[in-house]
């Protein structure tokens, strides 16, 4: 039986045959807490797992738990002597067994008479269903199964492989929150790795945003949100309004006219501000010192509502509000902006460490015409102001 313990890996590298997958990836999971690994597919989140849980033999780096070392250039721990659950994406049930043996499947024979997986049935809200077999259960009783199964034995830390994707987007919500509860009553120590930018937000403590085999940021969830390291971190994980801008101190000259800012070094500098959608609100009378637009089109999701707008020279941004304040397609509206944007001077993109095209770069910002939100689509394209 193992306590909750910090997880902590460190200059991790990964390659299978001439293809790297992890480059010196660093990653530091606090006891007690929930963390997010966010990222696309084939950035290495899986690996990472696998690493982590000792399915795999790392190139180079360490991963320590607690005091414990997992690996390093002279040690790697079996799976089994890791302190680790792991929760898979499907639950990986055993047909053949019922809910009560799936659970006590890794425990001792005293501790499955002893009153444990009783007491995990309850911390997962499935008191009453020890003798069910898996095809007589729901997706999401059968997620809370797996879950029970990995806590069993009283891991240092719980590994999760996107154990939400397999569940119908109405079960999901309710799912995420019930095993973040039973996560958080257990006091465990859990990892979480997805592509889904609102399961990663709503759900962790810290999300770490994973890019090309690299943790590039990694943040409490507003942090993460409201002060994304760069364009391409920005994009990711919500939608956003890329202004091409001066940048003078503490405000930006834009297609918006001028706008407070944060994040810019002192002078005069080309640059970009981001902004979020929800940040833009359009209304249909002029108001004074405000940039007019043209309703390109709308999108009406009920609780709220996106209206791409044009403002002129082919410059189009997007606007968020409410749903019952939706503009109608053809309006002039006048634009207005709340609260700050965040600059990102030229030349502080990644180009440097890829080889890809700057996001900072006009060129970049000519191609795509916007992003789907998080909560719709879990596929960014590209920024919401461009030039035709």
């Amino acid at each position: 039986m193992s306590g909750p313990a910090t997880l902590l890996a460190a200059d991790l590298t990964k390659s299978f045959g001439d293809t790297p997958v992890l480059a010196g990836l660093d990653l530091e999971v606090s006891a007690g807490s929930l963390t997010a690994v966010l990222g696309p597919s084939g950035c290495g989140k899986t690996t990472l797992l696998r690493l982590l849980g000792g399915f795999e033999h790392a190139d180079g780096g360490s991963i320590r738990l607690g005091e414990r070392v997992l690996c390093d250039e002279r040690t790697h721990l079996a799976p089994e002597r890791r302190a680790i659950g792991f929760v898979p994406q499907e639950g990986a049930l055993f047909p053949n067994l019922d809910v009560a043996a799936n659970i006590g499947f890794g425990l001792p024979r005293a501790q499955r008479r002893g009153g444990r997986v009783a007491e995990l049935l309850e911390l997962v809200g499935l008191a009453g269903m020890a003798e069910r077999f898996p095809h007589q259960l729901s997706g999401g009783q059968q997620q809370r199964v797996a879950l029970a199964r990995a806590l069993a034995p009283s891991p240092a830390v719980v590994l999760l492989d996107e154990p939400f994707d397999a569940l119908d987007a109405g079960l999901r919500a309710q799912v995420r929150a019930e095993v973040r509860a039973a996560l958080r009553e257990a006091g465990a120590t859990a990892l979480l790795v997805t592509h889904d930018q609102e399961e990663a937000l709503s759900l962790a403590d810290v999300v770490a945003v994973m890019r090309e085999g690299r943790i590039v940021q990694s943040a409490d969830p507003q942090t993460l949100y409201r002060d994304p390291v760069d364009a391409e971190v920005a994009l990711f994980v919500g939608e956003a309004v890329l202004l091409n801008a001066l940048l003078r101190g503490d405000h930006a000259e834009t297609a918006l006219g001028r706008l407070p800012i944060r994040g810019a070094p002192t002078g005069e500098q080309r640059g970009v501000v981001m902004l979020r959608p929800e940040q833009i609100s359009c209304h249909d009378r002029p108001l004074t010192g405000s940039s007019r637009g043209r309703v390109l089109t709308t999108e009406f999701f009920g609780h709220d509502a996106t209206a791409r707008i044009s403002l002129g020279a082919g410059l189009e941004i997007t606007a968020r509000s409410v749903g019952h304040r939706l503009p109608q397609v053809g309006d002039e509206v006048s634009i207005v902006v709340e609260g700050s944007g965040l600059a990102y001077p030229e030349g502080t993109a990644r180009e440097e460490d890829s080889g890809q095209p700057s996001p900072l770069r006009e060129p970049y910002l000519n191609r795509g015409s916007g992003i789907t939100s998080n909560r719709r689509s879990v596929t960014p394209r590209l920024p919401t102001a461009r030039r035709r």
